[in-house]
């Protein structure tokens, strides 16, 4: 289905022969396979302009908006992260403090580095099963509000990597209560519409009312990768503020074949999004089904963990079955999104083959019956350690690396994380702890590779010295 802004651009590019960038001039295809070179403009007349749109593409980031019932909709040619960066700095000035859930993407700790802002942790509870973070309680958030009353903002993720839902549209009303903005990372949550929850889609941000939503349209919807959406709401973020942060960190030459991806799936939405989304629940409810059966192969949010969920989204399928199991799966013709130490991710979309999971299913059942015990998840979250300075002035000072198991009580001076989710499991600024060490260990043991951001790496961390 060609998009209203598609055949807008391809309208406009056919007009007039193009003195303007791109060099391939819309003639020659850059790459094989590249067949959107014949709308790839930039800002000429006609073609509106990302950072002061007032035509064709404010008329497609309404569309959007009205699709999900915001307030207002940026288009973002950035992937989430700068919708994370661009909001955060928008409604947290320079040196301010802000509370922030602690299972954040480490986009938003580099938004908190790039402020200078001082981080008040909500950590969730760890699912042990499966080491991964539970739902926030709001009144863990109702806490960390009433303990730091100048903080300018909350910042929480919903859904996580994993697929855990938290009770958003309850913390948006103690955000409220204080006049405090609330910034929800929905990147994973870009299929929370409104026809979704009666299929089972449980609390997406817009509806519940947070002031500020990131979406990832292309992680779990038929759109390019890169393309998101950032939404407001409420009038507690003044767009004015969200637009001049936009233009600092969002590239001034936006891509239009993104752009039309994030208009076509818009249309999608619209006309086919509700019959896609019902055959999308069919495909998930057998696979949960024949997953019920099993005794070798743990599935987060099949087991009693999931009582203890606000919501849980079945569209993210999290199996504890290890480095070979992810092995054998690939051997077996899947390629799972995520191997990050006992657990293996296969996430799910509207576009998947009608049998794609039922093959997925047939498959992890003969394994089950042959496999053995699943492993261990172990000590792979550490709650953080105290901090001792802000992000950025950790990353100001003079920092040397030492052995992992000599730097428990130095502070750290890197981020360490597992990419992906990309959560840090230590960060600047914070004491090292045994527990840290031990979740490092587990990992690597696991033959998952940790990512350093700067100077440590193969048992080594950089410390402040």
């Amino acid at each position: 289905m060609q998009s209203i802004l598609q055949k807008q651009c391809e309208q406009l590019a056919a007009e007039r022969y193009p003195l303007h960038m791109p060099g391939h001039k819309r003639r020659q295809p850059p790459a094989p396979g590249l067949s959107c070179y014949a709308f790839d403009l930039t800002e000429i007349d006609g073609a509106d302009d990302l950072h002061d749109a007032d035509g064709i593409l404010a008329q497609a980031m309404g569309r959007t908006a009205a699709l999900y019932g915001s307030a207002r909709c940026w288009y973002l040619v950035g992937g989430s992260t700068v919708g994370l960066l661009a909001g955060i700095r928008a409604v947290a000035p320079f040196g301010s403090e802000v509370i922030v859930a602690r299972g954040c993407h480490k986009a938003v700790y580099h938004a908190l580095e790039l402020g200078h802002l001082t981080a008040h942790y909500v950590t969730a509870p760890v699912v042990e099963a499966f080491g991964v973070y539970g739902s926030i309680p709001p009144a863990a958030v109702e806490a960390a509000l009433a303990a730091h009353p100048r903080a300018r903002c909350v910042i929480l993720t919903s859904p996580t990597y994993e697929g855990v839902q938290s009770d958003v549209a309850a913390m948006a009303a103690l955000c409220h209560a204080r006049g405090v903005p609330l910034l929800v990372d929905e990147a994973h949550g870009a299929h929370y519409l409104p026809f979704a929850e009666p299929l089972g889609w449980r609390g997406g941000a817009v509806a519940a009312g947070a002031d500020l939503v990131v979406q990832s349209a292309h992680k779990t919807l038929p759109s390019l990768t890169q393309t998101a959406w950032l939404h407001r709401n409420g009038t507690l973020v003044d767009p004015a503020a969200v637009d001049r942060q936009l233009d600092v960190f969002e590239t001034s030459s936006p891509s239009y074949p993104l752009l039309v991806s994030l208009d076509g799936c818009t249309g999608w939405l619209r006309e086919n999004g509700p019959a896609a989304f019902a055959a999308w629940r069919a495909r998930l409810d057998r696979f949960a089904a024949a997953a019920r059966r099993w005794h070798n192969t743990p599935v987060l949010g099949l087991g009693p963990e999931r009582r203890d969920f606000f919501a849980f989204d079945d569209g993210k399928i999290l199996l504890r079955i290890g480095a070979a199991g992810a092995a054998q799966l690939r051997a077996a013709g899947f390629e799972p999104e995520m191997v990050c130490g006992p657990n293996v991710l296969a996430m799910t979309s509207p576009c998947d083959d009608g049998d794609a999971l039922d093959r997925l299913a047939d498959w992890l059942g003969e394994r089950d019956a042959a496999a053995p015990p699943p492993p261990g998840a172990g000590a792979l979250l550490p709650a953080p350690g105290p901090a001792r300075c802000t992000i950025a002035e950790a990353l100001d000072r003079p920092a040397a690396t030492m052995p992992l198991a000599e730097a428990v009580g130095e502070t750290a001076a890197e981020y360490v994380w597992a990419y992906p989710p990309g959560v840090p499991l230590v960060a600047p600024g914070e004491q090292v702890t045994d527990a840290f060490v031990e979740a490092a260990g587990a990992l690597t043991a696991a033959g998952t590779t940790l990512h350093h951001s700067g100077g440590g790496g193969a048992g080594r961390l950089a410390v402040l010295a």
